[in-house]
């Protein structure tokens, strides 16, 4: 149980007070996009795997408008979410097979639930997900490709799906025995530093044997690795889809506050060994693991 303190918190984070313009607008297509290119999977850097380019084909298809900024923002961040989304698929459907009951996937704070979305309609009724934004221009992404009517959406923050919600909303009811798989996708950040808190909301979500995937903009001890990071992450990627001076707008209305939320990875491994046995660093693209 977390503290109300702690919610309450949450309800004043940036993520819902002075981010929430800029997510409604990028959202629903009014600001935020690609100005130079959008982005696409580069399939070499799969090595050519036929379950990433199966699962690649069906993310790109179902792209809200805030996916193509989200993949235009972090390097090589596409080409990871199609290998996660491959992996996901692949895990649920062996636990499908085991167990003879659907999957569950849920993806928390995602945008437009584009992975939820993909894996549920690649899923073909074996597995149920679902997928939660405070955003309303993001549900309306969600319904306008759903993809599969396994897909399920929450609008709202990740802190109003409790125990209640699960057990009262019929929408919800697949998910009221937990999931196999959860991720959080840089969404904590958005919220506060204290990651033990809240893990300890949704870890209790995760069923026997189930994983948690996170990816996260890290802090680093020295400032200036970290700095050096964002460089090369502006003038050597994002400067491929975005304007100098888009980059330069997103730089002081969202990444400047939202680096007083993030923690670093030793932060990040000592939260996690509350909760879980074993961790497992799988992926870093400059500041991003």
């Amino acid at each position: 149980m977390v503290d109300p303190q702690i919610i309450e918190r949450w309800r004043n984070a940036p993520r819902l007070t002075s981010f929430a313009p800029f997510f409604e607008r990028t959202a629903s297509g009014k600001g935020g996009a690609p100005d130079i290119a959008l982005p696409e999977p580069d399939i070499s850097l799969h090595d050519f795997d036929l379950d990433c380019a199966v699962y690649a084909d069906t993310h790109v298809r179902l792209f809200g408008n805030f996916d193509s900024h989200y993949h235009a923002s972090i390097p090589y961040r596409l080409e990871e979410t199609c290998r996660l989304g491959a992996t996901v698929l692949s895990f649920c459907l062996r636990a499908w097979a085991k167990s003879a009951q659907a999957s569950t996937v849920y993806t928390l704070g995602t945008g437009t639930g584009c992975m939820a979305r993909s894996v549920a309609a690649l899923g073909d009724g074996r597995i149920k997900t679902l997928a939660c934004s405070p955003t309303l221009a993001n549900r309306d992404a969600f319904f306008a490709r759903r993809g599969s009517e396994h897909a399920h959406f929450f609008l709202g923050p990740f802190f109003e799906l409790d125990a209640d919600r699960y057990a009262t909303d019929p929408g919800l009811l697949p998910f009221q025995d937990g999931f196999d798989v959860l991720v959080e996708d840089t969404t904590f950040q958005m919220y506060d530093r204290d990651r033990a808190a809240q893990l300890a909301f949704i870890v209790p979500r995760i069923r026997h044997g189930g994983i948690l995937l996170q990816v996260q903009k890290l802090a680093h001890k020295n400032r200036d690795i970290y700095a050096e990071r964002e460089r090369q992450k502006d003038d050597l990627f994002k400067s491929r889809y975005f304007s100098a001076g888009q980059i330069s707008e997103k730089k002081s209305e969202i990444l400047e506050t939202m680096a007083d939320c993030q923690v670093d990875l030793q932060t990040t491994a000592a939260a996690l060994q509350l909760f879980f046995r074993y961790s497992v660093l799988t992926w870093n693209s400059g500041n991003f693991y």
